[in-house]
């Protein structure tokens, strides 16, 4: 999995791409929080569209940034899921925690 990102007006945005399995999930937080602490931003956008699998510690990586984001006194959110991720966060009911932004 790779992640790269854009930082612009207070929102880092995190392209995530490829696989986010329980493997891949432990390096991807710690990336992640890297990036949080580096940019500090006020808006944090998953964009999951270059994501072709996500399994449940996907969903554990959306809780943290949210969560992490929420104590920095911003927020976070889900943008273009690819169709599988999309399944996963619909069975897991995420979507009511942190929000999903589709571009049309």
């Amino acid at each position: 999995m790779t992640i790269n990102s854009a930082f612009s007006a207070g929102r880092l945005t995190l392209y995530l791409a490829g696989e986010l399995d329980h493997h891949e999930a432990r390096g991807a937080l710690g990336d992640i929080d890297e990036l949080i602490d580096e940019y500090l931003p006020r808006d944090c956008a998953l964009d999951m569209s270059g994501l072709s699998f996500m399994d449940s510690s996907g969903v554990a990586l959306i809780i943290r940034v949210s969560r992490r984001m929420k104590e920095l006194g911003g927020r976070a959110w889900i943008e273009n899921p690819a169709r599988q991720p999309q399944r996963v966060i619909d069975a897991s009911g995420i979507d009511r925690l942190v929000p999903v932004a589709v571009r049309k």
